[in-house]
C-alpha cells in the first residue's frame, strides 16, 4: 500500500539463521588462533619488553583485522578477539603453588589493556554485512 516492494524487507526484519557448518568451523579455528596469539603474546611481552609488547599487540591486530576482512563479517574479527581475551584472562590467574605469568608491572597492564583496545578497534573496523536488494542510498 505504501508503494514499496514488501518482499524485500529490512535486514533487521529477516529471521536469524545459524551459520553454516563451514563458517562455524572457521570461527572456531579463528577463536583457537586468537587464544594461541594471546598465550604467545603473554610469554613474549615480558621477555623483550618494549619490542615484545608492540609485537604481541601487532600480532593480535593483524589477526583480528585480517580475519574480519577475510571473512567479510564482524564475526571474523570478534572470534579471535574472544580467543585472545580468554587466553589472557586464564593466564592472569595465579595457581595454588603461587606461580603466575603476569607480574604486577606496567608491561603486563599495557598488554592487557592494549589488547582489549586493539580488539575493540578491530571489531569496529571490520566490515558489516550489508542487506541484499536495491540500495536506497544516492550515488551507489
Amino acid at each position: 500500500m505504501s508503494g514499496r516492494n514488501e518482499s524485500a524487507g529490512s535486514a533487521l526484519a529477516q529471521p536469524l539463521r545459524p551459520p553454516s557448518a563451514g563458517r562455524a568451523l572457521l570461527y572456531v579455528v579463528l577463536f583457537v588462533l586468537g587464544a594461541v596469539i594471546g598465550a604467545a603474546g603473554a610469554l613474549l611481552q615480558p621477555a623483550w619488553f618494549p619490542g615484545g609488547l608492540l609485537l604481541a599487540l601487532a600480532a593480535e591486530a593483524g589477526l583480528c583485522l585480517g580475519a574480519g576482512r577475510a571473512v567479510g563479517r564482524r564475526g571474523g574479527a570478534v572470534a579471535p578477539a574472544l580467543g585472545w581475551a580468554l587466553a589472557a584472562v586464564l593466564l592472569t590467574a595465579s595457581r595454588p603453588e603461587g606461580d603466575f605469568l603476569f607480574a604486577a608491572g606496567a608491561g603486563s597492564y599495557l598488554f592487557l589493556l592494549g589488547g582489549i583496545a586493539v580488539a575493540v578497534i578491530c571489531a569496529t573496523l571490520a566490515p558489516v554485512r550489508q542487506p541484499d536488494g536495491d540500495s536506497a542510498r544516492l550515488r551507489k
